[in-house]
Order: C-alpha cells, then structure tokens, then sequence
C-alpha cells in the first residue's frame, strides 16, 4: 500500500503558487459536490508523466473507489499498462551484442526486461523466448534504471506487440474495443483492469491512437473510427466535470464530431445524429504551460480567443503568445479553470481531499517520482503491477462495448 502522509502531501501543495493552490481549493470542491450530487467526472489523460508519477495508477484506484466514471488515454498508456505500468531494464551496449547499427535506436542501446525466471518461463508459453540473446545480454555490463513497462525492452516490448494482435482478433470476434478485452485481463491496478472490473469505460482517443507501436495499431482495428467516435462522445456528454491531466490535442478530443457548443458537431446534429454540448461542464486543465494561464486570462479579461476566432484571426499572433491549438478550445469554455502545476503534485493533493471530504478509503495515493515517497511508489509499482494474463486465460467478454 503506498500512502503519502497529509503532512508529506501539504508540503507539495506549498511548492505551488499561491494562485494555483486557490484554484486547486476550488476545484477539489467542485470536484467533490459532483460526486455529492451523484454526478459524473471523467478524465483524459496522455501518456509520458502520467505513467511515471504514478497518475495512471491513482486513476485506477480513483475508479475502484467510484470517484472517476471514466477515463480517455493514449495507445501508449494501454502498452504500458499491458506490460506492467512501470519495470526494470539493463541497457547495454547493442553493438556488444553482436546487433548492427541500422537495427539499433540512437546511442546503439538495447534494453532487456529484468524479471525473474518464473515471469520468464510464463512469457515462454506465449512467446518464442530467445534464451541465448538473454544469456549474451547477462554477460554484459549495463545500467539498470525504472522505465515506462514493455516498450523498447526485451522480452516484454516484443511480447506485448504480439499480444496485441491476439487481443485484437478478440476484440473484433466479439465487437469490442481493444482497451476492453485487454482490461479483462490486467492487473487490477491498472486503469485497463478497473475500468473492465468496474464497468467503466477506459478508451483510447483517435488523436491518441499514434503511439505504443503495434498496440496503437490493433486498438484502432479493433472497431470502427466512427464507433470510436461515439463512444467517446457519450462518455464525455455524460460527465459534469472533465480533468485534462498532462495530455496534448485535447481540443479534438473534447470537442470532437458530435460536440455543438463550439460548432464542430452542427452537421452531425443536422442530420439526426446523437450530439453533446460542453456548456456548462465544469473543465479543469493540469499542465505546466504558463502560456495556458495567459490564454485564459485573456479571454476572462477580454475576450480575445473568441473575438479571434469570430474574425478568423491568427490567435498567436493577437495575444503574442506561443499558442498551442488546445488552448483556444480550453479557454474560451466558460467553465474551464486551469491549474498550472507538476501532475505529479496537483494529483495526490486533489485525491487526499477527495477522500477526506468524501470519506473514502484510498489504498494507494501517488508521490512526485521528484521525491522519497514517489521513488517508493515507483518501487512498489515495478514489484507489484503484473503484465497481463495470457490470453488463454480470458473469460468470454460481457455484452457491454465498453466496461
């Protein structure tokens, strides 16, 4: 159980602005008097830090614990959660190996999974296991460092590419997303294993489709681009709130086909077609980028994206800020409130006070990987998040296409 203490956690919310921690205050209210009301918060989430500070796996216990009714990701996080979320790898030198340069990625490194013989030996069953290349790369020196789980790294990077594929011809045999016949078979600590267990849905975005190698290839084959699409809008229509945490392109993902208050869905609903509005949500945006905070102070002040936007002016160069396409679709939403921080800080702060006003039971709160506590939980992660099961194992899939 990894828990950071509400000292430890006060002590991060002090590393932020006094600004950001207002606004944190008023979110982490909202937050809770949807739950209160019995409404709906949902979260898009990107890959990269949200895996490395542990966000991933706070979402996942944010599901169990019925504080998040559903979550948007990237093919990459799917990877990586199939694998493992996080593990070890030794690097070494892929010349050493006996690997020509064209075969090897820049710095001619290659990266094997450190596991012990039992994970090894249950890999075998599913997968041509090259022991002689594992021998060679024990014989050399390396450096071991924690890691997003699966990619580059063998065994585990090759094995979850071919798994894809015989998750996909599932998926397909059964008309279901990727993301839900994979969850059946994840760690119960993964956002893919809580949301399949829970019923929540846990989908891939199609800006977010490119990445994680041949499983963002096998989730977008699994169903339609258009079923992608609706699925996608129905979670998002259904929520009150929406959290934007560490992720780009969230213009396309939030306002989308089917979406009419910014305009983007005005044909779908002409033709008779489901539609959904952002008005009135409630959009909260956790990111690094000042530029982001003076996009929204512009238009609360002025008005300036809008008018922009109504004139079809360039925005960058009206404001003379650097000016990032989401931040137009983020700011101009009435509702929207950015917090400017570490994901890595902001995360555990909002579920500590989560729980304490909602008086929930979290088992696992994650850390800033920055710190003691978050090199811990980065620990903990390696050693206790499995890899999914084989696919031999999975229980036919439940009629609904996106638990």
């Amino acid at each position: 159980m990894i828990k950071p203490g509400q000292h430890q956690i006060n002590e991060w919310a002090q590393s932020l602005s006094v600004e950001t921690q207002e606004r944190l205050n008023s979110a982490v209210k909202d937050l809770c008097t949807v739950k209160e009301r019995g409404g709906k918060i949902v979260v898009v989430t990107g890959s990269g830090p949200n895996i490395h500070e542990g966000v991933t796996t706070l979402l996942a216990e944010l599901i169990r614990t019925g504080l998040i009714d559903g979550v948007t990701t990237s093919s990459a996080v799917v990877a990586h959660e199939m694998a493992g979320v996080l593990d070890k790898v030794k690097r070494v030198d892929g010349k050493a190996l006996g690997m020509p340069h064209s075969q090897l990625p820049r710095g001619d490194i290659f990266e094997f999974s450190v596991l012990d013989a039992n994970d090894f030996d249950r890999i075998a069953e599913d997968f041509p296991l090259d022991r002689d290349l594992l021998a060679r790369g024990d014989a050399i020196e390396g450096e071991v460092i924690i890691k997003a789980a699966g990619n580059m790294a063998y065994p585990m990077g090759l094995w979850t590419e071919q798994m894809a594929d015989r998750i996909r011809q599932k998926a397909q045999a059964e008309a279901q997303p990727f993301e839900k016949i994979a969850g059946m078979s994840a760690d119960e600590r993964t956002m893919l294993g809580q949301g399949a267990r829970r019923d929540v849905p846990v989908l891939v975005t199609i800006p977010q489709l490119v990445g994680g190698g041949n499983v963002g290839l096998a989730v977008g084959d699994s169903i339609p681009i258009s079923r992608r699409s609706r699925l996608i809008a129905d979670l998002l229509g259904s929520a009150d709130m929406i959290i934007e945490s560490g992720v780009a392109l969230t213009q396309e993902i939030h306002d989308g086909p089917f979406e009419t208050y910014t305009g983007h869905g005005i044909w779908a609903e002409w033709q008779g077609q489901d539609v959904y509005r952002l008005e009135k949500k409630k959009l909260i945006r956790i990111d690094l980028d000042p530029a982001l905070d003076s996009a929204w102070k512009f238009e609360r002040e002025s008005h300036t994206v809008q008018q922009a936007i109504d004139k079809g002016l360039p925005k960058t160069k009206i404001m003379e800020i650097p000016f990032r396409m989401e931040m137009s679709g983020f700011a101009r939403l009435e509702g929207s409130l950015p917090i400017i921080g570490d994901i890595g800080v902001v995360w555990p702060i909002i579920a500590l006070r989560m729980q304490e006003r909602l008086g929930v039971e979290l088992e696992f709160i994650s850390a800033p990987q920055q710190t003691p506590e978050g090199q811990l939980m980065r620990d903990w992660i390696v050693e206790n998040i499995r890899p999914i099961k084989p696919l031999r194992d999975l229980a036919p899939a439940t009629a609904s296409p996106v638990a």
